[in-house]
């Protein structure tokens, strides 16, 4: 049942049951995506410390992927919206740039504390907008939060350099300042992992933001931001507006054009990048662009299989394979390839397809239409062209997986370079096995991509595994690990997947500039 409430936003309230019904034959527990802190569904843009509603009072909806039920209205705002953000931001950046960074940390720290403190709440939101199992919402909102305590602890740590004397009596400094007003703009797939690791490092380093969260997914940020209220971030130093997929091109455009933006921080598609780094030309602006990956994931006939098997299933089916850096393409050495084959079909035979509300579920709905499209379309197009299918295929509806968006895990065999998958991230639940006969083919495999993410490779030849990680062109590289982020690594792509580092204490270089200062003895 879903109540609506105009004041404090929307309160889902799933009754809890619990018994045993049938999920694949074992015990079935079902469990609650009702908040216990309803003010933190938010149904309003935040500008300027005020929730209010978009200029022109227009709305979308906000949708269930597990079920296609659309059950939250929220702003769909235009460019005067952004604008206004933007007057909300610059007004609100020399106070906050010149709060002592100690100031700016504690409030962060504060951030982080409600961030955890209402960390059940927050994966459920998340969960009931986008579609994953809750035990990935969970972690996802610690991740989320680990970026918002590490840059707490950067905000005071931004430190410059003294230059020794060129010529005498002449001081030579290096200071590092905030940027300005950054907006942020982030994808569907990560709805508080990827904001928080934007605007934890902007906000410690004493920039302003205005921000747009992706149109599946804008609830989870919207909390974020009710807490970061909460916490005492000062009214006009954090803004976010909320747009349908048709009004975000002229909303963002506004934030291009505008030479009060100094920055650009975006993680989604490179096609969309490409054209966010043109439109930021004419004003110079500061870019960090986390685009579109192809990961290889190379399993060398030196080996542990088990634990290879094990890693692709961790890195491949997180959030029902739609990440940026989970395994798009799967190349297995000739020797090990069928026994690799047989034990990753049984062990993905395990998985568990159903919705947030079973606490027994693994995979989950993928997030629209257009998604499971884009999935059964490369299905189709690499069985047509010789590979074997075997295992799943299709979309998955019955009882328990009662939506129109699950889709099977699949595994497909004798997979090639003239198919979609192998130039396309397929975004879902799909591995297909390449085969190759020596390293220097698998690296080159590996490699043969424009975009340079992430690689992942098992091996446990040492000289194999200092040659190969040396060779893979990629931001991020995982040797005998699945998965590998991490708030004090950075993060970040080569070639087409992008530029720029999030996390680690480079992370909050990117929202910082370079001032050189020279002081004479006169």
């Amino acid at each position: 049942m879903t109540r609506l409430n105009a004041k404090d936003g929307l309160v889902l309230t799933v009754p809890v049951v619990t018994g045993h019904q049938d999920f694949t034959g074992d015990t079935m527990t079902l469990i609650s995506l009702a908040l216990q802190r309803a003010d933190l569904v938010r149904t309003q843009n935040f500008i300027a410390g005020q929730w209010r509603d978009a200029g022109l009072s227009a709305s979308y909806n906000v949708s269930d992927p597990a079920t296609g039920e659309q059950f939250a209205r929220v702003p769909d705002s235009t460019a005067a919206d952004a604008h206004d953000a933007t007057d909300a931001a610059q007004n609100a950046f020399e106070p906050w740039r010149f709060t002592p960074a100690r100031e700016r940390a504690a409030i962060l720290k504060r951030w982080h504390a409600l961030i955890v403190e209402h960390s059940e709440d927050l994966a459920r939101l998340m969960s009931r907008e986008q579609g994953k199992p809750m035990p990935e919402s969970r972690a996802e909102v610690l991740y989320g939060a680990a970026y918002v305590e590490w840059f707490a602890e950067e905000a005071v740590r931004t430190y410059g350099d003294i230059i020794p004397e060129q010529v005498r009596g002449r001081k030579m400094m290096v200071v590092l300042e905030p940027v300005g007003v950054v907006a942020v703009i982030t994808p569907w797939n990560f709805p508080l992992a990827m904001i928080a690791r934007k605007l934890a490092p902007a906000l410690a380093a004493g920039c302003t933001v205005v921000a747009k969260p992706a149109e599946d997914t804008p609830l989870t940020a919207l909390a974020l931001v009710r807490l970061a209220e909460n916490a005492g971030v000062p009214a006009g130093v954090l803004n976010i507006v909320t747009s349908s997929r048709a009004a975000a091109p002229a909303l963002v455009n506004d934030w291009i054009i505008d030479p009060r933006v100094r920055k650009v921080s975006f993680t989604g598609s490179t096609e969309v990048g490409k054209l966010l780094a043109r439109g930021s030309a004419d004003t110079l602006k500061k870019l960090s662009l986390e685009l579109g990956g192809n990961a290889p994931f190379v399993v060398f006939d030196d080996a542990d299989v088990d634990a290879a098997v094990e890693g692709l299933v961790i890195s491949k089916f997180r959030n029902s394979g739609q990440t940026c850096v989970c395994p798009n393409r799967v190349y297995v050495q000739d020797a090990i390839h069928d026994v690799f084959s047989e034990k990753l079909a049984a062990r993905m035979k395990t998985m568990r397809v159903g919705p947030a509300t079973r606490d027994e579920s693994q995979i989950g709905p993928l997030i629209n239409e257009r998604a499971v499209e884009k999935v059964e379309r490369h299905v189709k197009d690499a069985v047509s062209k010789g590979a074997a299918l075997l295992l799943g295929g299709t979309r998955v509806r019955n009882d328990v997986a009662n939506g129109p968006f699950y889709f099977a895990p699949t595994l497909l065999a004798n997979a090639t370079a003239d198919m979609m998958l192998f130039g396309e991230e397929t975004f879902g639940p799909v591995v297909p096995l390449f085969r190759f006969a020596t390293e220097a083919e698998g690296v080159r495999a590996a490699n043969d991509t424009q975009f340079g993410l992430a690689s992942y490779f098992y091996a446990r030849d040492v000289g194999r595994i200092s040659r190969v990680a040396e060779l893979l062109q990629a931001g991020i590289v995982g040797i005998n690990v699945g998965a590998v982020s991490t708030e004090v690594a950075p993060f970040g792509g080569v070639k087409e997947s992008g530029y720029g580092r999030e996390g680690s204490r480079r992370g909050i270089e990117e929202y910082m500039q370079t001032k050189y200062v020279c002081l004479g003895s006169s």
